[in-house]
């Protein structure tokens, strides 16, 4: 018997005027002992986290996961994307999709593009994050090192150290962030999960356990 249990569904968030597909994986017994809410990229979507692993492998570290196709995005294209950063809307949103899929207190995960969602999210609802791992996200230069230094949740910066465009824009603003700590990920790009695997997931569960 798996120790794994994997489902997909859709949440209508009311700003997307369609509804948004997730894919979902939880211990297949017992309780899970806390939410985490998985964003992706621009070229990518929820399936890269069921192909590479990592729904399995937090669901096997007693997580509940859900992987978000973001609005426009995979299967989630008929969704209407909230209005741009520096705007109430991205904030809002994943408010609200944390909120109607019962998350909060969330893990947020959040590469590249998914920035632009989540950076609003954490600097305007501390209360419902648990804890933050940006991988080298956009958006970073649009907050101040003040707005950062008033956001206490656990942070986990990931970044691959031959994405030397992002990955270190990232890392500079982000560190101003009081609770966090650094993974780079030697010989990995931009999308660094993809080229170290076992890096990747040892580096979130190892997280996640202290916590």
């Amino acid at each position: 018997m798996s120790a794994v249990k994997m489902s997909e569904g859709s949440v209508e968030v009311e700003s997307c005027k369609a509804p948004l597909f997730y894919r979902q994986s939880e211990p297949a017994a017992g309780e899970a002992k806390m939410s985490v809410l998985l964003l992706h990229g621009i070229r990518f979507s929820s399936e890269n986290w069921l192909n590479i692993g990592t729904l399995e492998t937090l669901a096997k570290a007693g997580c509940r996961a859900v992987a978000l196709d973001l609005p426009e995005l995979g299967r989630s294209k008929l969704a209407k994307a909230p209005a741009s950063v520096g705007e109430p809307a991205p904030a809002a949103f994943l408010k609200e999709v944390c909120e109607q899929l019962s998350l909060c207190p969330v893990v947020v995960i959040s590469p590249s593009l998914s920035g632009m969602y989540s950076l609003p999210f954490l600097l305007e609802h501390q209360p419902l994050i648990r804890a933050y791992v940006p991988v080298a996200p956009i958006c970073t230069e649009k907050f101040t090192a003040e707005q950062y230094r008033s956001v206490k949740v656990p942070t986990l910066i990931v970044y691959g150290d031959q994405d030397t465009q992002l990955g270190e824009a990232s890392l500079r603003n982000l560190s101003n962030l009081t609770n966090h700590r650094v993974v780079v990920m030697k010989g990995a790009g931009h999308p660094c999960y993809l080229d170290d695997l076992d890096t990747w997931h040892k580096a979130l569960t190892n997280f996640l356990e202290t916590l």
